[in-house]
């Protein structure tokens, strides 16, 4: 009789690991704490009526030694596993993903705003100043900005935003590494952080892809002839968070780092984070003796290679004049 009813139990555990949590196919989601251990996890899952022989799965993951190899994180589960499967699913550690897109054209005080506004992300760096930035997420030192892959990203909950952005950085330092390598001869820029600041101008001068090479060729053509950039944006991230998105006669007059108006050669860093295809097109530019371009109110540009050309172009797209 003992034997009979030893065969019985093995056989309803045996049946009960082999069966789908519930006869519905739905998703779930299990949350394993630190200091969670499998009897909790079983009941909780009882609790929800999710587990019908707790007491099963715990002997089960005991025995086998899986008891031991659960990892903590949020999972995103079928109704349809079954027990010993979701034991499976449990001890990989694949976790259910949240996502952030960084954009291209974002610079730093947008992207540190973004990040402060993430709901998941765990909030580490809100009294890091920019300065101590790169330091503190375990790079090296310097200006963050531009120094980080637009891209989206996705990541598990209790990821840091400190982890999230050596990531970005370190998907940055990748593809950079690959643009420099692959270079034209003879550009007028000669390491490859001065690519991140090219690109950046470029980012923020044009949104069309076709015409990223084009506004390379232009920014390259000037530095090789020792001709001020004069390109707006530098100005206006000059200007800095106060700039109210008009910029002025004062603003290209009023010197600072990043005023290529009243410098020469590039701004001092970045003004940007850049798309991969931006720092390729940086490193690549279209062979044009054009030197100006102006926006031809349809968010292109008019590509000209004389002062004379360019000024007929401001004054009919710009200032309406034939």
């Amino acid at each position: 009789m003992a034997t009979c009813a030893v065969g019985l139990l093995a056989y309803d555990a045996y049946m009960f690991l082999r069966a789908p949590l519930a006869a519905t196919e739905q998703g779930f989601e299990l949350e394993v704490k630190p200091g969670d251990n499998i009897r909790r996890i079983s009941k909780g899952l009882s609790d929800r009526g999710l587990l019908a022989r707790p007491l099963w799965l715990e002997l089960y993951t005991r025995y086998t030694g899986d008891a031991t190899q659960i990892k903590t994180g949020e999972y995103e589960l079928s109704t349809s596993l079954t027990p010993m499967a979701l034991v499976t699913e449990i001890k990989k550690g694949t976790q259910r993903q949240y996502s952030f897109t960084m954009l291209e054209g974002w610079n730093i005080w947008q992207l540190r705003d973004a990040l402060l506004n993430d709901p998941v992300l765990v909030q580490t760096i809100q009294d890091v100043s920019d300065e101590d930035l790169m330091a503190f997420i375990g790079a090296e030192p310097g200006h963050p900005e531009g120094q980080f892959l637009p891209d989206t990203y996705n990541f598990p909950k209790g990821t840091t935003d400190a982890e999230f952005l050596k990531r970005a950085h370190d998907a940055l330092l990748v593809e950079l590494a690959e643009v420099w390598k692959n270079r034209q001869p003879d550009l007028p820029i000669s390491e490859p952080y001065e690519v991140l600041v090219l690109a950046s101008i470029i980012e923020k001068e044009t949104s069309i892809a076709a015409e990223r090479e084009m506004v390379a060729g232009v920014i390259t053509g000037r530095l090789r002839k020792g001709m001020r950039l004069q390109m707006d944006p530098t100005v206006i991230y000059g200007v800095g968070k106060n700039f109210n998105g008009n910029i002025t006669r004062k603003d290209l007059k009023t010197p600072t780092p990043y005023n290529t108006y009243t410098i020469a050669g590039l701004p001092p860093t970045p003004i940007a984070m850049s798309s991969a295809a931006t720092l390729k097109a940086a490193v690549n530019p279209a062979n044009t003796k054009a030197l100006y371009f102006v926006a031809d109110g349809t968010g292109g540009h008019v590509f000209n290679e004389t002062v004379e050309a360019h000024n007929k172009a401001v004054r009919k797209y710009i200032l309406k004049k034939k």
